[in-house]
């Protein structure tokens, strides 16, 4: 990069006619140009330029390097300006691994704006719990929720989310609603295989309650269902009981109390990120903040 850097001074230079001209062009002081030009000069092993007290001229050495430089520098200008387009409207293949719900509930209308948005960019989606091996499996970015464990993974958090609990409104007429969080310890709730405890935050105070009942699932889709079943109570976020709250199937209680941050990360195997993921992150992370 140094070397590159010291070409395009000297065509600068040469360009110019002179350090004067050229300092003015690029803002790096006479002195500087001349003493990299020396630098280069002593490097080659060749003099590139006669040196007057008004002008530079080339050698029959500088000549020849002149314009290879030239070329050389051009080239490296279109390449940049190439990259920067890139950068602008990235392409390829997304190859992204992500949770079934997660990605049915949040991610879908995110992904159709994205691809709207980057109409060069094409997609593969692998919807799986399992924990995907960054590195020998061809995926750009695995999408996950909740702590992660220690790895040589670069994870990058996209959003927070915290669940509230609901029911139907038949279920509370036929068991009555809760009034206090301890309430559940009695109540039919649907929790996760290995989950016999909800963890509730209402501000500063925060309470941990055992729950049980006759459904253990492991997917939110069948959560909701069956809530809105008069099966149970749930403990989910928000957007993923909208279109039931909004037409009255499920109904919010202990509206002061909240599940603890569960967080949502974006994994990668590196920093050094192809535009396409980087702008693919960046949308969604931008687009999650905005959910409830």
């Amino acid at each position: 990069m140094e070397l590159l850097n010291d070409m395009s001074l000297f065509v600068e230079v040469v360009n110019a006619k002179g350090f004067r001209g050229a300092s003015n062009a690029t803002g790096v002081p006479n002195s500087t140009l001349s003493r990299r030009i020396s630098l280069l000069e002593k490097a080659i092993g060749l003099r590139l330029l006669h040196r007057t007290t008004r002008k530079v001229e080339l050698t029959e050495a500088g000549q020849i390097y002149y314009e290879r430089c030239r070329r050389i520098v051009d080239e490296a200008r279109v390449a940049h300006e190439q990259l920067g387009e890139m950068l602008a409207q990235p392409s390829g293949l997304l190859r992204a691994s992500l949770p079934v719900d997660f990605a049915t509930i949040y991610l879908a209308p995110i992904i159709r704006d994205f691809a709207e948005r980057y109409a060069r960019i094409t997609f593969e989606f692998d919807l799986t719990p399992r924990r995907v091996d960054l590195v020998t499996e061809p995926f750009d970015v695995a999408i996950r929720m909740g702590e992660q464990p220690n790895s040589n993974l670069i994870a990058r958090q996209l959003a927070v989310l915290r669940a509230q609990v609901y029911a139907s409104p038949r279920y509370l007429e036929m068991a009555g609603v809760p009034e206090t969080p301890q309430d559940l310890a009695r109540h039919e709730c649907l929790g996760f295989p290995k989950v016999d405890t909800w963890a509730l935050e209402s501000g500063v105070t925060s309470t941990e309650v055992k729950i049980g009942g006759r459904y253990v699932l492991n997917s939110v889709g069948m959560f909701r269902t069956m809530a809105t079943l008069d099966q149970g109570i749930i403990l989910l976020p928000r957007a993923a009981v909208a279109e039931e709250l909004a037409a009255g199937r499920l109904r919010q209680i202990l509206p002061e109390w909240q599940g603890r941050p569960q967080p949502v990360y974006a994994l990668t195997e590196t920093r050094l990120l192809p535009a396409k993921t980087q702008r693919f992150m960046e949308f969604v992370q931008e687009r999650l903040a905005k959910i409830e």
